[in-house]
């Protein structure tokens, strides 16, 4: 299950809707599998379809992490047309075994779908999500 706080929900959300109709993505650092710090990165890719970070980009957000004694608890990018449900290439990109995999879908733009997965060895399983004032 991901716990996270609402503050946190309403950053991802706004940077999907704030990039839409490109896919947004970035990550919530944190300790102990408890997200904390919210983490929005560029779609190098800047496509409505696909995402991926700028490689230099991840190394420094990735090398931060460490020096915070951090990880990417929550890895999180943005479909713009379809369900927030992990696309194939989604599952190949899916590198970090401990981190929840979010989609959140902006595909209509009066309600917000968001999900959580956990992605590993190429098998999706969708997970609860609580949600923390």
């Amino acid at each position: 299950m991901l716990t996270i706080s609402q503050e946190l929900v309403d950053k991802i959300v706004a940077h999907a809707r704030a990039d839409h109709p490109d896919e947004a993505c970035g990550v919530i650092a944190g300790r102990e599998g408890v997200p904390e710090r919210f983490v929005p990165m560029e779609n190098a890719e800047r496509s409505p379809t696909f995402y991926r970070f700028d490689s230099m980009e991840q190394l420094r957000v990735w090398r931060d992490m460490d020096d915070r004694d951090e990880v990417p608890v929550v890895i999180y990018h943005s479909h713009t047309a379809t369900e927030a449900y992990p696309s194939r290439t989604d599952v190949t990109y899916a590198s970090e075994p401990d981190a929840h995999y979010v989609l959140v879908s902006t595909r209509d733009e009066d309600e917000t779908e968001f999900r959580s997965y956990r992605i590993l060895d190429g098998v999706i399983t969708e997970e609860e999500v609580r949600f923390l004032p």
